[in-house]
């Protein structure tokens, strides 16, 4: 298990070249889409709109992250990301604890997330968390996926 005192923080700005890198390997098992998972600009677009949570170990390097996003009594996570030589710790459950606390403590009443079709493999560690699929839709960077892959995404949601 990770022995770490350095607790987990929202990331600013200035983490944002040390997450990238963290997000886009944890994402490379996502060979269906054209582009790496995320860059300077969809960062610096989401770091607007929300915050990242990140798990950094006693040198600073950042070892997990997810993103959060309030929506009035509703909060959102996404893009959780665990460095793929830490995987397995139970740093994802830790990032999504954390979310979910980050979001509580704001006034959100339920947690959503969607899990994109084609890694419905991980549908079922979401369900061991306690969330539950609500709907389906279609995914809004279809135009990021390569021609012939179905995608679509799968909501989850929760009670806080």
């Amino acid at each position: 298990m990770l022995e770490s005192s350095t607790p987990i923080r929202i990331a600013t700005a200035a983490d944002r070249d040390r997450i990238i890198p963290v997000v886009n390997a944890a994402f490379a098992v996502e060979d269906f889409f054209d582009v790496p998972r995320t860059d300077e600009r969809d960062m610096d677009q989401l770091l607007e709109r929300g915050a990242f949570l990140i798990l950094e170990d006693d040198a600073r390097r950042v070892l997990a992250s997810i993103y959060v996003e309030l929506r009035a009594e509703r909060g959102y996570f996404g893009m959780l990301a665990v460095d793929p030589g830490q995987q397995g710790l139970g740093l994802g459950r830790l990032l999504v604890q954390a979310a979910e606390s980050y979001c509580r403590n704001r006034g959100c009443r339920h947690m959503d997330i969607a899990v994109l079709s084609p890694r419905a493999e991980i549908v079922p560690f979401y369900n061991k968390l306690g969330y539950v699929e609500t709907a389906r839709e279609p995914f809004a960077g279809a135009h990021l996926v390569k021609p012939g892959v179905e995608c679509y995404s799968i909501v989850m949601s929760k009670t806080l």
